[in-house]
């Protein structure tokens, strides 16, 4: 990864990084090597399907370990988050205008996203049109589906 983007994390999703990398230099990687080792025994290497996995899992493996090694050198943690507008770090509930559904998210870098928790990224289409704004504010949100507005309910850190 030769990007030099900053990325932004939470303290929680740094560690998960650093934890992931050391459980990939630690276990992951003698753990590819040990299979190679043991796939060259079986002999001809050429219609060798162990190596040739054995191979995939170790491109795939030192590619994350760079990967990750990346990130953390160029991740700006956000610390001491300001709950007086919606910045990376708080959370944030919204009203959808005109349906009174209401929907909370935490606002996190792109590596953290997780729509499925609703961790959404600093770039999404909600995200963009909520930072830096304030409790009461009501913004236009450009999404592939079309526009619609949101109200910034409550901030949270």
């Amino acid at each position: 990864m030769t990007d030099t983007k900053e990325i932004y994390v939470t303290t929680t999703g740094l560690e998960e990084m650093k934890s992931e990398l050391e459980n990939l230099i630690q276990i992951k990687r003698p753990e590819v090597i040990k299979a190679l080792k043991e796939a060259r025994a079986l002999g001809d290497l050429s219609e060798n399907a162990e190596y040739d996995a054995a191979r995939q899992e170790q491109a795939q493996t030192e590619a994350r370990i760079k990967e990750l090694e990346s990130m953390i050198e160029h991740a700006v943690v956000i610390e001491n988050v300001d709950t007086n507008e919606v910045s990376i770090g708080t959370r944030v509930t919204i009203e959808y205008v005109g349906d009174d559904d209401t929907e909370e998210y935490s606002i996190v870098g792109v590596k953290e996203a997780d729509p499925f928790n609703n961790k959404i990224s600093n770039e999404s289409p909600i995200a963009r049109a909520i930072l830096g704004k304030k409790i009461g504010d009501i913004v236009s949100v450009d999404s592939p589906n079309g526009k619609y507005d949101v109200k910034v309910v409550a901030i949270t850190a």
